[in-house]
């Protein structure tokens, strides 16, 4: 299966999408680019105990309503998960001790997802 090369367009859409939210009410625990092979596209995965009440359309909502200003074309594709989800709880256990993550590069299993090539945005 041939994967979508990531670029600095990626990484900019991305990073426009958690800054928007870190500026709104919305504090992230879990923001990453990534890419698997149940995916072929990369998608910006986000973990939020403020995502984590109500529904997941509330949580989709919340971050379209946020986000989509910031943009004059589409939303890069995101995928929220809970703060409970095992791959949420792997990521965050393996990289607890790393003060300053934040564009690093991880590939390999976590929970039940394993990620092909990813881009680390925060992770707290």
């Amino acid at each position: 299966m041939d994967q979508a090369t990531l670029v600095s367009l990626d990484l900019m859409d991305g990073q426009r999408v958690v800054n928007a939210l870190e500026e709104s009410e919305i504090k992230l625990s879990v923001a990453i680019l990534m890419v698997s092979s149940d995916e072929d596209n990369w998608t910006l995965v986000l973990a939020s105990p403020d995502l984590d009440h109500g529904t997941k359309l509330d949580a989709y909502t919340t971050v379209v309503r946020i986000a989509r200003p910031k943009f004059h074309h589409m939303l890069p594709n995101i995928r929220i998960l809970p703060m409970k989800d095992p791959f949420i709880r792997d990521l965050r256990k393996r990289y607890a001790k790393i003060k300053d993550i934040a564009g690093t590069r991880v590939r390999g299993q976590y929970g039940k997802l394993y990620i092909d090539e990813g881009y680390v945005y925060l992770l707290r």
